[in-house]
């Protein structure tokens, strides 16, 4: 026999429409006009040259950072496993980001610079494409997935690591145009 809606159930509906009106006027393109997450079509947009780059950072104790440095952790050499383990994931952000699109990446470049004061590891990927849309979701991943593996490479001397800062630096291409963190 089906049950009368309670009160939480009705208040539950009503949030849930509230929710996708105002869901719909910030101009959030991954929900649809019911609030239902979709993936974008992107059909009708020019294919452009584009470009991200992301970049974050990972603290550490000093003698890991003097390790990492030196090239003599116990599991090899760190960057060199980190700046792969980024580029690979680049590849596969569609398949771990549920609504983002596979982009046909041109280039994916990881640079390092170490950080004296804090210590730390700072990571820099540039990602690009020649596609419908932005190629941003890809170099975040691999910023990330490349901290990732810092850790995990290091953890067995450092489990305090902080990953940190992971953000957009910049971008350009497309009907958005350009956008540089902080400007």
């Amino acid at each position: 026999m089906p049950r009368a809606p309670s009160s939480s159930t009705t208040y539950v509906n009503v949030t849930r429409k509230k929710q996708a009106v105002a869901v719909q006027a910030q101009h959030f393109t991954h929900f649809d006009g019911k609030g239902q997450a979709h993936m974008v079509d992107v059909g009708a947009k020019e294919v452009t040259h584009r470009v991200a780059r992301a970049g974050g950072r990972i603290a550490m104790q000093r003698a890991t950072f003097e390790q990492i440095r030196a090239g003599t952790m116990a599991k090899g050499d760190v960057l060199l496993v980190a700046r792969v383990a980024s580029i690979a994931a680049s590849k596969r952000t569609a398949d771990l980001i549920p609504l983002c699109h596979p982009l046909p990446l041109t280039r994916v470049a990881v640079e390092f610079s170490f950080d004296e004061n804090e210590p730390a590891v700072t990571i820099e990927v540039t990602a690009e494409t020649v596609a419908r849309t932005g190629v941003e979701m890809e170099a975040l991943t691999a910023a990330s997935v490349g901290l990732l593996t810092i850790y995990d490479m290091c953890k067995a001397v450092d489990r305090g690591m902080r990953i940190e800062g992971v953000r957009l630096l910049a971008k350009s291409g497309g009907k958005s145009g350009h956008y540089v963190a902080g400007a």
